[in-house]
């Protein structure tokens, strides 16, 4: 039961979840003495899966940090550590407890953004209390209009939802037409890095945020995580440092986002970071608005000379579109989204994926990054790591649980869509027209990681070969049923036919002895 610290005369109890650090919800207008705010470190969270130790000092130090600054606006605030909610493994058993200790009239939460916390809250029944949800007050989209954009089972695109929402909220429009006169520019967000790009790509903007007392509460409570341990915490978790960032971003990485946001590069000592603005896990967590990031990016387009419409499109697109594309898919389709498995993918996830020990560099390279930062851009995410359990016919659920755990912005409703549906293509097309499916020419297409690869590009079938390449044709023969009609991709089919039946089957059996030796590759 929790007993401390005393607050005499409270009648509401509002819960804060640690991704709701929002300083401008509505909750937040009005000092209330008879109302307590709480926000908690809950071992369940900490553990749902098995995460990167960086995320869980990020979540932490950012609760502790949103609790400090309303804590000085006058709120009574409650700030419970993992020391404090001993025994309390779940935040509705935390909010029994508090119940239990105030006595409150009401008790009010924001919607949770994972299904697995709204049941858990909705489910919640006090005696003689009132329980009252409300929104986050964070999404482009407010959740009960979502029903109107997605439906349950229906196949959607995000092309249309994002012009939708472009002339909804007037951004990047001029009058009823797009901006520059076209609505996409990902056509030109493709280059690659060249050699005289490196030198010109910006020092990352970095936090000292000391995670030694966290630490020690994640030992103390035997919390397992992965990923290296930092000293210092470099992302941003407080609502300044993450406006520090946003600026920083529009000054120095959107000159040149939408030219370089698909490259990657193992030849900078800036390559985890590129041109990409590292600020979701600020949006996730609610210390910044879609809105607000959106809207200094059109700002820094309209008043540098330096930034051109693909750029600012490309990053807009980002937000606007697949953003709150995603968590429409996710609400739409949950229950059940989480164990859709079209592909019948039943392989084990590689040993390599916790310690990035694979002659793979591209695999190697992303995953020994997101081992080291929590993090990494989205076409490393989708076209590396993902594509690799894609062809490799990875369990989808084996992958959420990777992406869930080792990424430092990963939460379930925007994670879930992006692997078990864009990524693994498990949802049978809910999400994406095509699988992204791939051989090893798009990875040496968007990076420089083949040239100092164990493998070779160039080959299919050789001991040498790269795996990609085989299991790119394994993959597409074995779901030959299921793709060849697809407009997008029947052209592969075509060019297969036309190989050589000699080396379509040595090719598949590189394809066959990698899918078996997946753990050795």
């Amino acid at each position: 039961m929790i007993t401390q610290p005393v607050f005499d005369s409270i009648k509401t109890i509002r819960i804060i979840l640690g991704d709701q650090l929002n300083h401008q919800h509505s909750w937040f207008t009005t000092k209330d003495k008879n109302t307590l705010y709480v926000i908690a470190e809950v071992v369940e969270e900490a553990t749902y899966a098995r995460h990167h130790v960086q995320k869980v000092h990020a979540f932490f130090l950012a609760m502790e940090a949103f609790a400090a600054t309303l804590k000085e606006a006058g709120h009574n605030i409650l700030h419970l550590t993992l020391d404090d909610t001993a025994g309390l493994s779940s935040v509705d058993q935390i909010a029994s407890s508090l119940a239990e200790t105030y006595g409150p009239d009401r008790l009010e939460y924001q919607r949770p953004d994972e299904y697995r916390l709204l049941e858990q809250l909705r489910s919640l029944t006090l005696p003689d209390i009132v329980i009252h949800e409300c929104d986050t007050e964070h999404f482009m989209v407010p959740f009960d209009e979502l029903s109107a954009y997605f439906s349950k089972g229906k196949k959607h695109r995000m092309e249309q939802f994002y012009r939708k929402l472009r002339k909804q909220h007037n951004m990047l429009m001029d009058a009823n037409e797009p901006t520059g006169g076209q609505w996409n520019y990902d056509a030109t967000n493709r280059s690659k890095l060249k050699k005289s790009d490196l030198a010109e790509i910006p020092a990352p903007l970095l936090f000292t945020s000391n995670v030694e007392e966290v630490q020690q509460r994640l030992e103390r409570h035997n919390i397992e995580t992965v990923g290296r341990i930092s000293n210092q915490l470099p992302m941003p978790v407080t609502r300044d440092q993450s406006l520090q960032l946003l600026s920083f971003f529009c000054a120095t990485g959107l000159p040149r986002f939408g030219d370089f946001q698909d490259a990657m590069t193992g030849k900078s000592d800036y390559a985890w970071s590129l041109y990409h603005s590292r600020l979701s896990f600020s949006m996730n967590a609610k210390l910044l608005h879609p809105k607000e990031v959106i809207d200094a990016a059109i700002a820094a387009y309209h008043a540098q000379d330096n930034i051109d419409i693909s750029q600012v499109e490309g990053f807009v697109r980002q937000i606007l579109g697949w953003r709150e594309f995603v968590r429409g898919i996710y609400w739409a389709n949950m229950p059940g989204y989480e164990e859709l498995n079209a592909l019948a993918a039943e392989n084990d996830l590689p040993a390599y994926f916790w310690n990035g020990e694979t002659q793979m560099n591209c695999v190697s390279k992303a995953i020994t990054q997101s081992l080291e930062f929590a993090y990494a851009h989205h076409i490393q995410r989708l076209m590396v790591t993902g594509m690799f359990g894609l062809l490799a016919g990875i369990d989808p659920k084996q992958m959420d649980e990777w992406y869930l755990g080792i990424y430092i912005d990963a939460i379930e409703w925007v994670e879930m869509p992006n692997t078990r549906g864009m990524s693994q293509f498990a949802d049978d097309g809910l999400i994406a027209s095509k699988p992204y499916s791939a051989s090893g020419n798009y990875i040496n297409k968007m990076s420089d990681y083949c040239g100092s690869c164990h493998y070779n590009v160039k080959e299919k079938t050789t001991d040498q070969a790269c795996p990609f390449n085989s299991l790119y044709w394994h993959f597409m023969a074995r779901h030959r049923e299921k793709f060849q009609n697809n407009p997008r991709i029947g052209m592969v089919y075509r060019n297969w036919d036309k190989q050589e039946k000699d080396m379509q089957e040595a090719t598949l059996a590189r394809g066959e002895y990698c899918l078996k030796n997946l753990a050795s590759l």
